[in-house]
């Protein structure tokens, strides 16, 4: 209603896409609403919430297009729907889907007693590798068995709150594999390995300082626990979905092969151009999932505890961020002819991006918006010359890549698998911190680093 009121001052631009530089800050109201009910609602109205986040998800999303529609004409509405659908929307869940299914048919076997020695190794290798599997697969590989090891002790969010910020998203920076915003700078030109040698550092400083401050708590609380721990392995180590091993192999290379082939073949659908080899992309990615599905034993995923219900509410959540975030991306967009005019001054000092502030504003809004959409984003305030921006610029996008990933790990809904892991925890009877709650968490133990990172890359 208050959208339609103000139709007068926010007449669409040409062409089909919404024109930021003629939308006002109101059109945000949408993704606010969005963000304020899966902050809120979960603590209000526990039995609501997860019952009905998905038609909350579908009120969010028609808030912003019903409005657009009566605004700016059913066409342009259409068009945003689409164009988000095809180029945003479908290629992330399908990429996180493959992970999922994939990861979630290889069950490592071994009876683990979780001491702060093994829970501190497990959270190691989970960041060594989501690199190279992917944020979500490592997480997906490595949470049931972390679970399971801690399944004895009555003090264990911590060790998944960690978890989060260590294998869903600091472990994800060395690569365009391991985080959505990393791999968008890959298909936008960023060379593979200048991401690999840029970031190395930096996610070094950030995962040993939360390693360490993890061992320490946690042999605090574990020294706390009332019941003394497990005696030692009962099942051998090993690892059973052996054939989901090549299927991650081949979820890597079908990714890799769609940010380095250029088939120069398109088609439009609705104003919008999809590629050969973004819908090629797509198609074998799922064909791998129908592959999983087919190859792995049910009784591996039974004993894996697999479940379909956390890839289901991040699709189903996501569907309302990527929607009502469309004007907002809009309205930043449009730079100093924008209602986010202000941030254009912020991001350039004397006429050079201010590092610092690239940093730290990619950071924040990564925080609460999806990171993927939001590292673009400033990839083309920079300029959106990949070979400037590895040369003359390299600090301003190592700032870019380093705020959207470690911040990333802020909010729940910063990365996909933070969402993911609180639905598995909180589905095995885990309590997980609520969204403020989480925030605090994140406030006490990343934000001191981030200050760290930012005098040590960028001051």
């Amino acid at each position: 209603m208050i959208l339609g009121a103000t139709a007068p001052a926010l007449a669409a631009g040409a062409g089909p896409a919404l024109d930021g530089a003629r939308l006002g800050l109101v059109w945000a109201i949408p993704f606010a609403a969005m963000l304020l009910s899966i902050a809120i609602l979960p603590l209000a109205a526990p039995a609501f919430w997860h019952a009905q986040y998905g038609k909350v998800s579908a009120a969010c999303a028609l808030g912003f297009l019903v409005p657009a529609a009566m605004n700016h004409g059913l066409d342009t509405a259409a068009y945003e729907l689409v164009h988000t659908l095809l180029l945003e929307y479908v290629p992330f869940i399908v990429l996180l889907l493959a992970l999922y299914v994939v990861a979630g048919g290889i069950r490592l076997t071994g009876t683990l007693v979780g001491t702060p020695e093994v829970n501190t190794a497990i959270l190691a290798f989970g960041t060594l590798i989501a690199s190279w599997t992917g944020t979500t697969g490592a997480c997906v590989l490595l949470i049931q068995p972390l679970i399971r090891a801690n399944a004895w002790r009555t003090r264990r969010t911590h060790v998944f709150v960690f978890f989060i910020f260590l294998v869903g998203n600091v472990g994800g920076g060395l690569t365009p594999l391991g985080d959505p915003p990393l791999f968008i700078g890959f298909l936008e030109g960023v060379d593979f390995f200048w991401t690999l040698r840029a970031m190395a550092l930096p996610t070094l400083a950030m995962a040993v300082p939360l390693l360490a401050a993890f061992f320490v708590i946690d042999r605090h609380l574990h020294r706390r626990e009332p019941a003394p721990a497990p005696a030692g392995s009962h099942e051998p180590f090993g690892i059973d979905g052996k054939r989901n091993l090549v299927l991650l192999v081949a979820v890597i290379g079908v990714v890799l092969a769609s940010g380095a082939w250029r088939s120069g073949i398109s088609f439009t659908i609705h104003h919008t151009v999809v590629t050969l080899e973004s819908a090629a992309r797509t198609v074998a990615l799922l064909a791998i999932v129908a592959a999983s599905l087919l190859l792995t034993r049910r009784e591996t995923r039974t004993l894996n505890d697999f479940d379909w219900h956390p890839i289901v509410e991040v699709a189903k959540l996501f569907i309302g961020i990527f929607v009502t975030i469309v004007p907002v991306l809009a309205i930043v967009r449009a730079g100093a002819e924008g209602a986010a005019a202000g941030l254009v001054d912020v991001l350039a000092a004397d006429g050079r991006p201010h590092d610092p502030m690239y940093f730290w504003i990619t950071g924040i809004l990564s925080a609460f918006l999806d990171n993927a959409p939001t590292y673009l984003l400033f990839f083309n305030f920079a300029g959106g010359d990949a070979q400037v921006l590895m040369g003359p610029r390299a600090s301003t996008l190592l700032a870019i890549s380093a705020g959207a990933v470690f911040f990333g790990a802020v909010s729940y809904i910063g990365n996909a698998p933070n969402f993911m892991v609180k639905a598995i925890c909180e589905r095995r009877g885990i309590a997980m911190p609520s969204f403020f709650g989480y925030l605090a968490w994140s406030t006490v133990f990343l934000l001191p680093l981030f200050v760290v990172v930012n005098r040590m890359f960028f001051a």
